[in-house]
């Protein structure tokens, strides 16, 4: 009986290898042995004779790399199973009652809910780095999911050097490179920083007594995960409290409902600036102004304006659709995901940030409700039409010599037109006051790419037009 040493807990190429060799072969699954300790089998194993070469289809592929994540000693001869079915029972996979194939599907599933859960239970601490601020979290994966799910973390955080260290792997990231080391014990967990607290009194305030449902709470919540949770040591207290804390919320008065930021700054900034047309003398007057701006209605919903920032001298200026969620919540241009994609191409097309001048087509955060969510929503022509005035206001006192458009909203109020992303990408094109536009994707359209490589395509054409854009510049 052959024994197949793999090199490793996860060795998805190695067991692929071996499988493809004992299927051509005609070893069946109940005659092979799969290890990870013991000796690769002695005798090496020869296809039969006018045996054809082993293959499998697309879908069994991508299901036997998540199911060698879980950690059921059986699922290599489970999977092993499936392929030597395969060869004869060409449609296996599509038989959802068949017992092999759900066995399979259900390992699948459980290690893609474990990847779920990592990424809601992550908890970042501060922790000292020789080259500035830097994070790191313990966490403890039912199955071994850090390899799969890292990736997320890396377009989460792009901007952010941080660690993630598990018992079976750890995962590091530079803001560069993602690198992986073997795994750490418990000793190994960060202490709690100065945000915990915080955080945790955040939990606190969120918590809903009215909404609870404990049985609900732990489903999505497992308790395997409370010990690990800052916030899990507030949950007892929480839910013991639950019916007096709602009791106290009937009888109580109802509230006053609060204004929102952006109502404030009707009184900070200029009362009419929709009827004013008065050029503002600097980018700070702009940054002013803009809080009170009501050319169009997005400030009703948006909390507040979000101005461009960057050198009053730069020679290229970048122009994006409009702020998004981060962006309204901080008052800052590009500093939430799509911002991280567009430091990234920064950073690799050699070009320093801090000598770039970044806004928005529209100033104000268009956007719907979506549970707790807010969703983004395309600003119409009439909207960037009021919003133009502001564009303008900073070329006009800019005078930069190149405008990198991201995406189509933001060519139309810099070209004057609709002009079609791909079709016109990379060109430099001639504006009125001899300045010149390149045009290029949104890092947004990049994140929503489902296909990693076109998302790397994608990126490179970014890079690409950020290095033509800075040439052109003078950068």
């Amino acid at each position: 009986m052959p024994t197949v040493r793999l090199d490793g807990e996860t060795d998805f190429d190695g067991w692929r290898t071996a499988a493809r060799r004992l299927r051509a072969a005609g070893v069946p699954p109940e005659a092979v042995t799969w290890s990870t300790e013991s000796e690769l089998f002695a005798d090496e194993i020869e296809a039969a004779p006018g045996a054809s070469a082993v293959t499998a289809p697309a879908a069994f592929v991508d299901l036997a790399r998540d199911v060698v994540l879980h950690r059921s000693p059986s699922r290599w001869d489970a999977l092993y199973r499936l392929l030597w079915r395969l060869k004869d029972e060409p449609r296996l996979l599509a038989l959802a009652t068949d017992e092999d194939v759900q066995r399979a599907v259900h390992l699948q599933r459980e290690v893609s809910r474990a990847s779920h859960k990592m990424k809601a239970f992550v908890r970042f601490r501060d922790v000292p780095h020789p080259e500035g601020e830097a994070f790191a979290a313990w966490f403890e994966p039912p199955h071994r999911v850090l390899e799969k799910t890292a990736p997320f973390f890396v377009r989460r955080f792009t901007a952010m050097r941080f660690s993630i260290l598990t018992p079976d792997l750890c995962a590091h990231w530079d803001t560069r490179t993602l690198s992986f080391t073997p795994g750490e014990d418990r000793a190994s967990i960060p202490p709690p920083d100065a945000l915990e607290e915080a955080w945790t009194l955040y939990y606190a305030s969120i918590f809903n007594p009215a909404r609870l449902k404990v049985r609900m709470m732990c489903k999505e919540m497992p308790k395997r995960y409370w010990r690990n949770l800052p916030e899990a040591a507030l949950i007892p207290d929480l839910i013991e409290k639950a019916a007096t804390r709602t009791t106290a919320m009937v009888h109580a008065d109802p509230a006053q409902t609060r204004r929102r930021v952006a109502g404030r700054a009707e009184a900070k900034a200029d009362p009419a600036p929709s009827t004013n047309d008065t050029a503002p003398a600097s980018l700070g007057a702009i940054a002013d102004l803009i809080q009170g701006c009501r050319r169009c209605d997005l400030w009703r919903d948006a909390t507040q304006g979000v101005p461009g920032e960057g050198p009053h001298d730069a020679p290229l200026m970048v122009v994006g659709e409009q702020p998004g969620d981060q962006e309204d919540l901080a008052g800052r241009a590009f500093v939430g995901p799509a911002g991280g994609v567009l430091d990234r191409a920064f950073a690799e097309a050699g070009v320093d940030r801090a000598r770039l001048y970044l806004t928005n087509a529209v100033k104000h955060f268009k956007h719907e409700p979506r549970g707790k969510r807010r969703l983004h929503k395309t600003p119409n022509a009439g909207e960037v039409k009021a919003c133009r005035w502001w564009l303008d206001s900073e070329r006009s006192l800019l005078r930069p010599r190149v405008i990198m458009t991201l995406g189509a909203t933001a060519a139309a109020a810099v070209i004057g037109k609709p002009t079609p992303v791909l079709k016109a990408r990379g060109q430099a094109i001639l504006l009125d006051d001899q300045s010149q536009a390149i045009v290029t994707l949104h890092p947004s359209y990049l994140l929503r790419l489902p296909d990693e490589a076109a998302k790397a395509e994608g990126f490179a054409m970014l890079v690409e037009d950020v290095r033509t854009a800075a040439k052109l510049a003078g950068l």
